[in-house]
């Protein structure tokens, strides 16, 4: 990773006085935007801001709090004297960090049994990760229904849309996926362990050993070592 990722600066910035953080990479911008931030793209730019419509002293906590969780995992923060502090909040593996696991498992899985199960995490009807992702599109659909603006109604019809089209498309594809895996029984050919062994007779190369890299020989252990003293 580039030093440059690692260095921020978090500054109220500007003559309305927005305070601005620049600079960090995604694990960066999760903190921040885990700690009240709001990401701005630009053509040309990407940085954060705090929401629109705090007093200052809200400002001030918000953004030392993002010092102090920004410095306790080794991120170089350059800030405003209010925002400074000496507090290093810990921090806490975040439930996306659980779910990301699961693409771990598939990648260094060697079955079909063993990938079938890491996706059961997502399709599994009751309590999967998929259905309650849906549970929270149809929640904010809800919120969104009586919020008292005339988009609203809009917004939540939207997401009542994802839950049932876009996500249940999602769903419906990783149900198939997971249950074909399931049937399959089988090992994937190109993350068993190999056995060395010579290809079978019966094929045209019947000579031929197995292409594998031959692993590297130990190195043969010293003679023990013997306790120094005087010949006699």
């Amino acid at each position: 990773m580039a030093l440059a990722d690692r260095l921020l600066t978090l500054r109220r910035d500007g003559h309305p006085g927005v305070v601005l953080a620049r600079g960090g990479d995604p694990e960066a911008h999760s903190i921040l935007e885990r700690t009240g931030f709001v990401p701005v793209v630009r053509v040309h730019e990407y940085y954060h801001r705090l929401p629109v419509g705090l007093d200052e002293a809200e400002e001030t906590r918000l953004a030392t709090r993002a010092v102090a969780r920004l410095r306790a995992v080794g991120y170089h923060v350059d800030c405003d004297d209010a925002f400074d502090t000496s507090l290093r909040e810990p921090h806490h593996l975040p439930l996306g960090a659980h779910v990301a696991d699961l693409a771990g498992r598939i990648r260094e899985a060697t079955t079909t049994e063993e990938a079938a199960e890491a996706l059961t995490e997502l399709t599994a009807a009751h309590d999967g990760i998929l259905t309650a992702l849906g549970d929270i599109l149809g929640a904010t659909a809800d919120f969104h229904q009586d919020l008292g603006q005339g988009s609203d109604p809009y917004t939540a019809k939207r997401l009542r849309f994802l839950a049932a089209e876009r996500l249940g498309t999602v769903a419906s594809d990783l149900n198939r996926i997971r249950n074909e895996l399931a049937d399959r029984h089988e090992p994937h050919p190109r993350r068993t362990a190999c056995s060395g062994d010579v290809v079978p007779p019966g094929e045209r190369e019947a000579a031929a050993v197995c292409a594998c890299p031959v692993p590297a020989p130990r190195t043969p252990a010293g003679p023990p070592a013997t306790a120094a003293g005087r010949r006699r």
